[in-house]
């Protein structure tokens, strides 16, 4: 059975190319062009993924996106945002909402189909980090089973895509991590896709980490890496 996928906008020439793409994607779509809607198309069918435009007529796709989050019965469900608005504030106010990526129009069918494929293959990736461990580097500690952050041992919210990000860092410490190969193991991306999203991701996990801000290193032209200096990797 295809993934089921819910387009949310309020311009019909947009959905309408959206909806073909994906179908001949061999995804099912629902549509609804307002917020309301949206929401009880929710509630009828849950799907896969909602693609969710942020300028809706009445309800903005900040605020249904706030309203998925705080349900437990759709708080997993992959959101995916439409907008036209793309300045870097604009992608982090998605992102701490809980979006799982923001794709800024105007926009390719092929980049739409790409981005779709790849949020929906890591949403249904299995865990492949060992639920046991916990990560201690310097003033910095990651509990894996229990998917939280301490930094002198004050807890640090991390969204979903923030934690794993910061995983995938830290199990990886001291070696230089490409945005290419971030973006494939964190984001599900194929090589060729541009983004920003991990530029973005890194400036606000390191505001977020505060006294441990420094320990995620730029390596210009290449990437990001954990810094090798601090101790080493514990297993609890």
């Amino acid at each position: 059975m295809s993934e089921r996928i819910l387009a949310v906008d309020d311009e019909p020439d947009l959905l309408e190319l959206v909806e073909y793409n994906l179908r001949e994607a061999g995804y099912t779509i629902s549509t609804a062009k307002d917020g309301a809607s949206a929401l009880a198309e929710v509630r009828r069918q849950r799907p896969d993924l909602i693609l969710l435009d942020l300028m809706l007529p009445d309800i903005s796709g900040t605020e249904v996106c706030k309203r998925l989050r705080r349900d437990p019965d759709t708080e997993s469900i992959p959101i995916v945002m439409l907008t036209a608005r793309g300045q870097e504030i604009d992608r982090v106010v998605g992102f701490e909402l809980g979006a799982d990526d923001y794709i800024v129009k105007p926009f390719s069918p092929r980049e739409l189909v790409l981005r779709v494929g790849a949020v929906l293959r890591r949403a249904q990736a299995p865990q492949t980090t060992d639920p046991s461990q916990r990560i201690v580097l310097g003033k910095l500690s990651i509990d894996v089973a229990r998917h939280r952050v301490a930094v002198e041992e004050e807890d640090v919210p991390l969204t979903a895509l923030e934690f794993k990000l910061l995983l995938d860092l830290a199990s990886r410490r001291g070696r230089v991590q490409s945005r290419d190969s971030l973006l494939d193991r964190v984001w599900g991306y194929s090589p060729g896709i541009e983004t920003r999203t991990v530029d973005t991701h890194v400036k606000r996990l390191r505001e977020k980490l505060g006294a441990a801000s420094d320990y995620i290193e730029t390596v210009r032209g290449v990437g990001y890496r954990i810094r090798e200096d601090l101790a080493a990797t514990a297993n609890a």
